[in-house]
């Protein structure tokens, strides 16, 4: 069968003009959806840079928190952006909309233990129960703290094991904060016969702790009976100590109650 070059023509002819339409019709939408992605970047950026300036001003706002609450508003403005364009082209943004709402509940239900550690990050940057550089115990866990993220903290215990617990366990237990009030008390406690004098053992301890360099003036140090046994009391130093020095007034007192009183083993 032969092709009549007159129906070719005009075949020709036809799509020549339907795509001349369509570049007229479409150039506007694609020329506008340009500069909207242009102007929404550059704006999500500016929106970006203003939250965390923001945030920045506010006394005691964790930086952590101003990257996390700067990107947060970045992406809105971009999503934003987005529906805007797929406008431009005449697409049904309320049923997108809808369904990227679908996906999102349904990602969220599967990464909930994910969310919790943001949710209870979020909440440990903003009250604080723990600082970097402190020492704590949660639970089971203790150690210095050495970086709070938004999902998990990392810690360093006392023998140098790395530790990286999830926060939302630090977040639902009570945090037992050893470094947070600057000042930490201590008691030594020893076994002596009631026949000994208390009197002269009292002023002894009490002279070994006024005399250490680690033991702090105020509140004073004090010794008293803890305990009354038929034959034996039991008798306590108290003292309180800076927490730096909290280990090396310890280590020094137990070495200096020991050799004053003869404490053997």
């Amino acid at each position: 069968m032969e092709l009549d070059p007159q129906n070719s023509l005009s075949a020709i002819q036809a799509a020549i003009d339907q795509a001349r339409v369509l570049i007229v019709t479409y150039s506007f939408s694609v020329i506008g959806a340009i500069l909207l992605l242009v102007v929404g970047f550059l704006a999500a950026r500016l929106v970006e840079r203003w939250v965390y300036a923001g945030l920045r001003q506010v006394s005691g706002f964790d930086m952590t928190l101003r990257r996390f609450f700067s990107k947060i508003a970045r992406y809105m403005v971009l999503g934003l952006v987005i529906v805007m364009v797929l406008g431009q082209f005449g697409i049904q943004t309320a049923s997108m909309i809808a369904a990227i709402g679908a996906v999102g509940l349904a990602i969220g239900l599967a990464l909930q233990g994910t969310l919790q550690n943001i949710a209870a990050g979020i909440m440990l940057l903003a009250l604080r129960p723990l600082r970097i550089g402190e020492y704590v115990e949660v639970g089971s866990i203790s150690g210095t703290v050495e970086e709070i993220g938004l999902f998990a903290t990392r810690l360093r215990s006392a023998d140098g094991i790395y530790l990286l617990a999830p926060n939302s366990t630090l977040w639902t237990q009570p945090v037992k904060n050893f470094t947070r009030n600057g000042a930490r008390r201590n008691d030594i406690t020893v076994t002596i016969d009631n026949a000994d004098d208390f009197d002269e053992i009292q002023a002894t301890l009490t002279a070994l702790a006024v005399n250490s360099p680690y033991v702090k003036e105020t509140p004073a140090p004090d010794t008293f009976i803890a305990e009354l046994g038929e034959t034996t009391m039991s008798v306590t130093l108290r003292y309180w100590t800076t927490v730096p020095d909290f280990l090396s007034a310890k280590i020094e007192l137990n070495k200096s109650v020991r050799k004053a009183l003869n404490v053997k083993e």
